[in-house]
């Protein structure tokens, strides 16, 4: 009779795991599409068996058991770090190729190309009035070409200043909700933490991923703390950290909510290209185009300056000026000089073309670091061109990592429909199984019980 009583009570306790199994089940099919979701097991657990003891052995629901790999999920956020810095270099930089056209027949390459056009035919025709106006006008264009691309640069320095502030308000935002997570997180008794909380938790850090690069670290209280560039704090279990963005100096600065200085911390996601785009890849396009711009003044200036004008005097006033040499591109301008004030004879042959014919010749002078004023535009222009497709590149391979560790991720902890529906129907079965045996095992308890003569008074 205690045999049966202990079979029966075995059976019940059966009924009750399998039945959180199936519930355990159904639960990760639900959830299957929820961002940020791990598998969840239903262990099951031998309870001791002597029967003389009182110890009737079956099973027990034991711990329920994330299948959630820490491991995957780094790599997961890395890479999505790495894959939107590549993609948003890509997208900062696109918008300065129609500034740096290498075919010549726009902007700063084009109207260079004009100017020395005119300076040639200045040294055909030195006392023609329209050829001694073409080099005014020349001048003048390319004056207005190198603006032009100056301020599109600041420009789109001013735009990338615009995103770093929204990306820096966002990481914020992102860092109060993982707090506020934070404060949700309990560690139950079988050491779990709430499926759900989890999920978001793990949706928000990988969306954080996605603006910077940072490092977590989990406490034993099931609180996660979250440190930008592995060093400055952000989450600190309920608190949330912030940080600012500072644009009043040369280089963007970002620092933490004492006012230190964490920007070269700060590598990866948007946050990390935009830096390095506002800090480094604008401030040397426009380092070039300056010395380009303050050489080819200087060089014009000069050969001027040594020549007659065709009253066969010294010139008295340069063709281009410019405030100085951090800024020649955007403030290049051309003097307001009459056709006749071009000195295109030489000091020693006035009426003559001498200095046109000097002026034509330094086309092919390598005063640029080296280089002709196209060979230096098209080193600069080339630059960006190659900035450009090397971010492109990376976004390629990025992509191809970003699909390996989330492809790992989902083989390690996500839910695979097809395994979970066989999972639903051994466990049905079983269930199933199992209530047929205990109905058995009952009408047995209940005929044994029967069995036993009534008592009498």
């Amino acid at each position: 009779m205690a045999t049966l009583t202990t079979a029966l009570f075995n059976s019940a306790q059966a009924l009750q795991v399998i039945g959180q199994s199936l519930a355990v089940t159904q639960n990760n099919v639900t959830n299957a599409q929820t961002p940020g979701w791990a598998r969840q097991v239903q262990t099951v657990e031998a309870r001791p068996l002597d029967i003389p003891e009182g110890l009737p052995g079956g099973t027990y629901a034991g711990p329920l058991v994330s299948t959630r790999d820490t491991y995957a999920e780094t790599s997961v956020q890395q890479q999505q770090s790495a894959l939107n810095s590549s993609q948003q270099t890509v997208s900062d930089l696109q918008n300065l190729q129609p500034l740096f056209d290498l075919t010549g027949a726009t902007g700063v390459s084009a109207a260079i190309n004009n100017l020395f056009d005119s300076f040639s035919q200045l040294s055909i025709n030195p006392n023609d009035t329209v050829s001694r106006q073409n080099v005014l006008t020349a001048a003048q264009t390319t004056a207005q070409a190198f603006q032009q691309a100056a301020t599109g640069i600041t420009s789109q320095a001013t735009t990338v200043d615009t995103e770093t502030q929204g990306t820096v308000d966002d990481i914020n935002r992102l860092g109060g909700v993982i707090a506020q997570l934070n404060s949700q997180t309990q560690v139950n008794a079988d050491g779990s933490v709430d499926a759900g909380v989890d999920a978001q938790m793990y949706s928000t850090l990988e969306e954080l991923s996605q603006d910077v690069n940072f490092t977590t670290i989990s406490g034993s209280d099931g609180k996660i703390s979250v440190y930008l560039g592995g060093q400055t704090p952000l989450v600190l279990g309920d608190t949330a950290c912030t940080i600012q963005g500072n644009f009043s100096l040369p280089e963007t600065q970002i620092t933490d909510e004492n006012g230190n200085d964490i920007t070269s911390q700060l590598t990866g996601g948007q946050l990390g290209s935009e830096l390095n785009t506002t800090n480094n890849l604008l401030p040397s396009y426009l380092t070039g185009l300056n010395t380009l711009a303050q050489t080819l003044a200087d060089q014009v200036n000069t050969t001027l300056a040594g020549g007659l004008d065709q009253n066969g005097q010294a010139p008295t006033e340069d063709l281009f000026q410019y405030d100085n040499s951090s800024d020649a591109a955007f403030s290049l301008s051309v003097n307001p000089l009459t056709p006749d004030q071009l000195a295109a004879a030489s000091a020693g042959a006035p009426g003559g073309n001498g200095n046109a014919l000097a002026l034509s010749q330094l086309v092919n002078a390598n005063v640029v670091n080296g280089q002709t004023f196209s060979q230096a535009f098209g080193t600069l222009g080339g630059q960006v061109g190659t900035d450009i497709s090397n971010a492109q590149s990376e976004v390629t391979t990025d992509q191809s990592l970003l699909t390996q560790a989330q492809n790992l991720r989902q083989q390690v902890s996500g839910v695979d429909l097809d395994q979970e529906a066989a999972n639903l129907m051994n466990e049905q079965e079983a269930y199933q199984a199992t209530a047929k045996m205990f109905d058995i095992l009952n009408n047995l308890d209940d005929a044994a019980l029967d069995m036993i003569p009534a008592a009498t008074s």
